[in-house]
């Protein structure tokens, strides 16, 4: 017979280990911390806890441990359980009334026995045939159902051959040992029902994540991948962070909410973009607009080229009958070079279209001759300049495809996404999700967007997350307007942000010295693009 002290110092521990059992967020943790704490509280020398199946016909093997015999299996002891599910029913339908486990979930009671081997009503074949591989005496055994709080069965909780505090001998499991376990399966239940419903909704909040990822790619499918890409990188930063023990960044640590918190921020961090006109987000070159405008143009110096070939036919005829076959013969040479620098010029536009390098004022200048230069006869009949002040200011982009109207429309995702994430009620531990999320196209000297913060006024994670998201634009080999960098030219240009106050320099120093940018590209980057990177060839 337990003493009262005996009885009220395991009172007092199931007491704090319901507490612990309700803070647990892993799943296979929590599953092996209730086996545990049953073991614990029961001097029970083994135990096994059971899940019942999704179809509610069997109950599955997830925890499994015997002390004396130094068997564990499942949870984190990385040793998966390959014991076959115990059937709740036969062929027929009818109970499986003749394993303890099953009888347990069934009828819903809790079933102690005192020794297997003299037991009548269950079948322990298989434990005997157990014991006489291991050498092993299995003898009380007590199954508990576990129920949640709406007094369903999800599962059962089983120990094996209690004992004496301090001894070895088994015992049979005493009243008092059953209603602790009893205590601790219901607290258990409800814990891992809770725990349950919660990676419910996560994995449904997600979901809904996905779906915002998933209109960006259907809308454009240059934007996509990069919103499944950062995320993957941004944790591989900051787990590598995480794991510095000296230097500036030795006291940043995260824990299992801290993760989930920046995972969530990173899938996040682009969902402004559902706002941004597709032909902006696409604009692969400078007159692309829901189509490529270069064609327009290309028509127009058809059109000059016509003009200056009737012009040429109009005076061969005037020479008619032909008494001046050397005039005629100029006129169609002028004719064939005013021809040829209209190529040249359509050329030129065409190429300056692409917007690949950054343009020269000299370049400029003659986009802005030509437009003037030439005039051409529209559908109407009327003359008019060969380019419009549209086609004139985005051919003079000086770098990229976009003007700075469209620079702002592309800018203005990340005020959406601010915008967005504020409005939506976060719950305690994913309440910096804006922040993380808000923050990537901000500078370390201050002169980011969209609020021009500096280092000191954002979170390590939203540092973390401006490094990702430039250097996945760098090397992302889908973008419409560029072909993806090789991996040492990405590197130089980071280092360069880096110098010039753009990304965070401790940051960045670990992104070097771990090869988190190696790991990156082994994952993500094309075979071609992966070339060797020497920091030593970089400016500093």
């Amino acid at each position: 017979m337990d003493s009262v002290n005996d009885m009220l110092k395991r009172l007092e521990q199931l007491n704090v280990i319901g507490a612990s059992l309700s803070r647990e967020r892993d799943i296979d943790r929590l599953l092996e911390n209730i086996l545990l704490a049953a073991k614990t509280i029961t001097h029970a020398d083994g135990g096994t806890l059971y899940r019942l199946s999704e179809d509610g016909q069997s109950l599955r093997f997830e925890i499994l441990r015997t002390d004396s015999l130094h068997i564990a299996m499942g949870g984190t002891s990385g040793i998966p359980i390959s014991f076959p599910d115990l059937p709740l029913f036969d062929a027929q339908g009818a109970p499986n009334d003749s394993l303890v486990a099953a009888y347990a979930a069934i009828h819903q009671q809790t079933v102690n026995i005192v020794d297997a081997y003299t037991e009548a009503n269950f079948d322990f074949s298989g434990t005997r045939q157990f014991d006489e591989r291991t050498g092993y005496r299995s003898k009380s055994f007590l199954a508990v159902p576990m129920k949640n709080h709406e007094g369903e069965i999800i599962g059962v909780l089983q120990l094996l051959n209690a004992r004496q505090p301090g001894g070895t001998e088994v015992t049979a499991f005493s009243v008092s040992d059953q209603s602790l376990a009893e205590s601790l399966a219901s607290q258990a239940a409800i814990a891992l029902s809770n725990r349950l419903l919660m990676t419910q909704l996560e994995e449904l909040f997600e979901a809904f994540i996905s779906l915002i990822n998933l209109a960006i790619d259907e809308k454009s499918p240059y934007t996509g991948g990069h919103c499944q890409r950062v995320p993957a990188l941004t944790m591989m930063l900051a787990e590598a962070v995480n794991a510095t023990t000296s230097g500036p960044l030795a006291s940043f640590a995260m824990n299992d909410r801290d993760r989930y918190e920046l995972k969530i921020a990173g899938l996040l961090h682009d969902c402004g973009k559902v706002t941004t006109p597709v032909h902006v987000v696409d604009k692969a070159t400078k007159l692309h607009t829901l189509f490529d405008r270069i064609n327009l143009i290309d028509t127009r110096f058809e059109v000059l080229k016509r003009d200056v070939e009737i012009d040429a036919l109009r005076h061969q005829l005037a020479l008619r009958p032909c008494e001046q076959p050397s005039a005629e013969a100029e006129i169609l040479r002028a004719c064939q070079m005013d021809s040829e620098a209209l190529d040249a010029e359509r050329d030129f536009l065409r190429q300056t279209n692409v917007g690949a390098e950054a343009m020269k004022d000299a370049t400029l200048q003659r986009v802005r001759d030509l437009g003037s230069r030439h005039k051409w006869r529209n559908v109407d009949g009327v003359e008019t300049e060969f380019l419009t002040a549209d086609e004139i200011e985005n051919l003079t982009i000086r770098a990229g495809t976009l003007t700075l109207a469209e620079r702002d429309t592309i800018n203005y995702h990340i005020v959406a996404t601010i915008k967005m994430l504020e409005q939506l009620p976060w719950p305690k531990h994913l309440r910096n999700v804006p922040e993380y999320a808000g923050g990537h196209h901000e500078r370390m000297d201050g002169k980011g967007y969209p609020k021009g913060l500096s280092r000191e006024q954002m979170s390590v994670q939203a540092r973390v997350m401006g490094i990702a998201d430039i250097f996945e634009a760098l090397t992302a080999r889908d973008r419409p307007y560029k072909p993806g960098m090789k991996l040492s030219q990405a590197m130089s240009i980071m280092n360069k942000f880096k110098l010039n106050g753009h990304i965070d320099p401790d940051l960045f120093d670990v992104f070097v010295e771990q090869r988190i940018f190696q790991r990156y590209a082994e994952m993500f980057l094309d075979p071609w693009q992966i070339d060797e990177v020497n920091p030593q060839d970089w400016v500093h």
